[in-house]
């Protein structure tokens, strides 16, 4: 505890130092122009009067920075991290509060930041939406759990999408196009519109729609080569309504579809079972940046609907809110698996012409959630502020894997006849050999493994917040959150590399999260922020190892992980915000002990993950956003986060060189240092438009993927496979720490008065390859590779606003 002590002792020189030169300003009145408003609080407030840590990336900071996802955005927020997993898979964290890679078979992980749009929950556990970020009003970052307000899956910090909202008695809208160029061969781009139309006096309708094209930039060689083979395109709008009889009552319905498509990923290979530099009967390959060997082409398609229902009516003194919100989502992730099958085929001594089998690995996830919340807040000037409610959601979330391999039965069929006859305890019944139809479980032919798992997720929590200004200078708020949760999963798998498992299992919990504020005014323009606040994670059951993969090693080690409790933390929190002529200064320092983090653990030859409560962790650190208008026209900015996220427990024996769970070890996909800088200069050209240059710097230091990527680095992967004459000791040594990364982007506009803005912008400038995370499969002994950042991108944007 004494790095806490000594870290906010530090911080509170800060705010002291910051503090006494803002005071000593003329005083100044802000300009409405640059007032934010935010909601984090469940009320209208202004962003620098929020007593917590809170960024806020306007529509304005959207386009100037050219961000189009929510990784572009992560990097011009402090301590905001988001590990690129592939398209439509990323995972985010807050303040270095991270458990590593989750991948796309573990649908029984809880999220561990929490993502609204407006209103209503989004977030889902490596699928959270990549939401179009057009016709936004601003996004919201709000740093530290969040579980008084915004519940589970906020233990890190919470991710708010802020739509613009229909506007009575105005029309307005806007067009935009695009046209850029990737990695100098592909072309994308991108055609979005918004329109606010009045439906008479007391109601309004906001239309958005938008079609992107995304070019592509990894090659694949093989059967199924391709230049760019990780195109796509991602389509969608949204529809809302508002209907305001009275100045007390309104009400928002709303529609929200968007259609996610990627031919591939954006893996670049470093060793591939059909293409590497041992074989010796098959050619032998190097691979080259944003280069993969691929057998069957791959795909991703994310349909995505959200339908919700916002209802306000004011009360005199208070206003009563009830947001109804249904989600209804289906996920295709389709993967050329056949290194993998491959893989195990070569371990049961399959022909050559079994392990070349094309292996498709098909995952599909259909998702129904239903949420309500309903919350009763004040509406009034008094020095005593409140807000109390209820939440209820229910999720139903089917997921399924399945693996075809046309041909494989055959092969399978003569492996148990070879089985049978070398040794008479390997026949099935009746002393005959066992057929694959045998083992499949009800599923259906050539198809190695199969898993069917539906989840039941229910949820309950109550939820209040009270504030009261003691004096003038001084505002104490008190919260807390009572949640009770359930959790039922069935499991059947069938297939030869299945347990032919079909069971079912339950787990539930309840608790009580508080929070505790104190804001205190040093000057008009400087204020000082204390909190002390409890955030949760859910906990959940893993899926059975698969046994018949496994090394006895592998599960003598892995086996016992079934279930695995809820995550906590608390958070010790000391900031300062200052602004005066010409500048805003927001920092923070901050400590969290964090219990029971859910780490993600790769089982080895199992081709599974589990996941496994580690008894103590803990993520410190300062961060800092910068605001400077030193000349008119003139908006210079910089922020960065200085984190150390580490784990402070050791598992017992061969556990902590396998898992990486040792003291000291960093919190997996957390960079210790990360800085943004940005500047623009805005000039009057003519009497009727103006022109600005823009350029920006973004810094992410290293990260490991996942923790056991720090033992024993560089990591040697022994394959053990020998085929295409590869000896069975070929292995592969490989950096695993992700080396850090710079990017640099520019742009020059110019804005006309007549609402037309016209850019051009490089992306990436100096074409830096950024690796994102490590990919890795069965171990390690099939496939290694990383996934990487898009290449030098140049681009023309035309928009129009009416």
């Amino acid at each position: 505890m004494h790095s806490r002590a000594s870290m906010l002792a530090s911080l509170s020189l800060l705010a002291l130092t910051i503090a006494v030169p803002a005071a000593a300003q003329d005083a100044t009145t802000e300009d409405e122009g640059n007032i934010i408003i935010v909601t984090a609080t469940k009320r209208d407030a202004n962003l620098q009067d929020i007593p917590f840590s809170i960024n806020a990336q306007t529509a304005e900071d959207i386009q100037k920075s050219g961000a189009v996802t929510l990784e572009d955005l992560s990097r011009n927020v402090a301590g905001l991290s988001v590990q690129n997993l592939g398209p439509g898979q990323s995972q985010v964290s807050v303040r270095g509060v991270s458990a590593g890679q989750v991948v796309r078979d573990q649908p029984g992980v809880k999220e561990q930041v929490g993502v609204y749009l407006d209103e209503s929950v989004i977030s889902l556990s490596l699928f959270t939406p990549d939401i179009d970020l057009y016709d936004l009003n601003r996004v919201e970052t709000l740093r530290g759990p969040q579980g008084t307000l915004f519940g589970s899956g906020s233990v890190g910090g919470t991710i708010r999408y802020i739509t613009n909202q229909p506007k009575m008695g105005v029309i307005e809208g806007s067009v935009e196009a695009n046209l850029n160029l990737v990695d100098g061969d592909d072309l994308g781009g991108h055609l979005k519109g918004a329109i606010n139309i009045p439906m008479g006096d007391n109601a309004a309708l906001r239309a958005v729609g938008y079609y992107t094209r995304y070019g592509g930039f990894i090659n694949a060689i093989g059967p199924a080569g391709k230049e760019d083979i990780n195109s796509g395109e991602r389509y969608g709008g949204r529809l809302a309504l508002t209907f305001e009889p009275t100045d007390t009552f309104s009400i928002t319905p709303r529609i929200v579809y968007q259609k996610v498509k990627a031919d591939g990923f954006n893996r670049q290979d470093v060793y591939n079972l059909y293409a590497n530099e041992f074989t010796t009967t098959r050619p032998q390959v190097t691979f080259d940046e944003r280069e993969q060997y691929l057998l069957l082409r791959e795909g991703f398609d994310d349909e995505t609907l959200i339908a919700d229902l916002n209802i306000n009516v004011g009360l005199g003194g208070a206003k009563l809110t009830s947001v109804t919100s249904y989600i209804n989502r289906d996920i295709l992730v389709s993967r050329d698996a056949s290194a993998l099958s491959g893989s195990v085929s070569v371990d049961l001594g399959f022909p050559d012409a079994g392990v070349l089998l094309p292996s498709n690995l098909v995952d599909t996830t259909d998702l129904e959630t239903w949420t309500q919340e309903v919350r009763l807040a004040s509406d009034n000037d008094s020095p005593f502020q409140w807000v109390v409610g209820g939440f209820y959601s229910k999720v139903d979330r089917v997921y399924t894997q399945t693996l075809p391999t046309p041909g494989y039965d055959a092969f399978t069929n003569q492996y148990f006849v070879n089985a049978c006859n070398a040794d008479p305890d390997d026949c099935g019944p009746g002393g005959v050999p066992l057929t694959a139809a045998d083992i499949a479980n009800g599923f259906g032919p050539d198809s190695p493994y199969n898993a069917f798992l539906p989840y039941d997720i229910k949820q309950f929590a109550i939820f209040g917040e009270v504030s009261y200004d003691i004096s003038d200078a001084l505002t104490a708020t008190a919260g807390g959150r009572y949640y009770d949760f359930k959790e039922t999963r069935s499991f059947v798998s069938g297939g030869l590399f299945a347990n032919g498992d079909n069971r079912t299992d339950s787990t539930k919990s309840s608790g009580f999260t508080p929070r505790l504020l104190l804001s205190y005014d040093v000057s008009d323009d400087v204020t000082i922020n204390a909190q002390a606040s409890k955030g949760f994670r859910l906990g959940g059951v893993n899926d059975p190892l698969n046994l018949p993969l496994c090394s006895d090693e592998d599960e003598a080690l892995f086996g016992g992980f079934q279930d695995y409790d809820d995550e906590t933390l608390w958070n010790y929190e000391l900031g300062v915000k200052s602004q005066g002529r010409g500048f805003t200064f927001n920092a923070a320092g901050f400590y969290n002990d964090i219990k029971n983090l859910q780490v993600t653990l790769d089982a080895g030859t199992c081709s599974s993950r589990v996941v496994f409560n580690v008894p103590k962790a803990h993520s410190m650190g300062v961060e800092f956003e910068l605001g400077l208008q030193p000349a008119d026209g003139l908006d210079l900015s910089l922020s960065g986060s200085l984190i150390e996220a580490e784990f402070d427990s050791t598992l017992p024996g061969v556990l902590a060189a396998t898992t990486g769970i040792r003291e000291g070890n960093r919190l997996p996909s957390v960079p210790k240092f990360q800085l943004s800088a940005a500047g623009s200069y805005e000039w009057p050209i003519g009497d009727a438009a103006s022109m600005y240059v823009s350029a920006s710097f973004q810094h992410v230091g290293t990260r490991y993927t996942q923790p056991a990527d720090q033992e024993n680095n560089p990591r040697t992967f022994v394959h053990g496979l020998p085929f295409g004459g590869a000896p069975a000791d070929a292995a592969t040594t490989v950096d695993l720490q992700l080396p850090d990364y710079q990017l640099v982007n520019l742009s020059a506009g110019v804005d006309f008065d007549n609402g037309l803005s016209l850019i051009a912008y490089v992306n990436n400038l100096f074409d830096e390859n950024a690796l994102l995370s490590f990919d890795r499969e069965r171990g390690g002994r099939a496939r290694l590779g990383y996934t990487v950042g898009q290449p030098r991108t140049f681009g023309i944007t035309a928009r129009k606003t009416f």
